[in-house]
């Protein structure tokens, strides 16, 4: 089976909304409860697009899952971190390709200059908590009953990891993701591609 990732396109809002529309259906895992239309999805794979990485995994064509990082806080010193959201399709996890998808994202992030990384998982979440608990991030924080859905409450788990290094003099400014060197972005997502196709 060929898999490939590469930069999402606002053509693939309604193979990316298939993805992530059971979660919000049928799990906790996201805490929207309702799937938004394919127009204001588009929206948002444009706007993200422009500032942060958006990419998706596709598997013989067809895509079966997608990454992006997104602003942790809108306050200027917060420039130098990111929220990071992966998603697979339900069938594909456990096959490693979500740990390539955030091996991707985190290296993308590098080249904007960005310092820390943050995931917030609804709890309990085992996969994920696993996978980011082996790449070396930290349980950070538990925000108790912080959700409700489908009729219960959830706790959520944030988790960080630093990427490059904070200490020293004022750091480069954040780069938007649209002014990031087109030959080094593809050179993570062929990388990517070259070890998915290897499981």
């Amino acid at each position: 089976m060929k898999i490939l990732f590469r930069l999402a396109k606002k053509e693939d809002a309604e193979e990316i909304l298939a993805v992530y529309a059971p979660y919000i259906l049928h799990t906790p895992i996201t805490f929207e409860y309702t799937v938004p239309t394919l127009q204001e999805f588009s929206r948002r794979i444009e706007g993200i697009s422009c500032d942060y990485p958006y990419f998706v995994c596709e598997m013989e064509g067809e895509i079966i899952g997608y990454a992006y990082a997104s602003a942790y806080h809108e306050r200027a010193a917060y420039q130098w971190d990111a929220d990071l959201s992966i998603y697979l399709k339900q069938n594909i996890t456990g096959k490693g390709i979500g740990r390539l998808m955030l091996d991707a994202l985190i290296a993308l992030l590098k080249l904007q200059n960005i310092r820390n990384v943050y995931s917030c998982i609804t709890h309990p979440n085992i996969p994920s908590e696993h996978l980011h608990e082996t790449m070396g991030f930290r349980k950070c924080a538990t925000f108790h009953h912080s959700g409700f859905k489908h009729g219960k409450w959830y706790d959520t788990l944030w988790y960080e990891k630093q990427i490059a290094s904070t200490t020293g003099e004022q750091p480069e400014a954040f780069l938007p993701f649209h002014r990031v060197e087109r030959e080094a972005v593809r050179q993570i997502l062929e990388e990517a591609t070259l070890k998915a196709n290897l499981i």
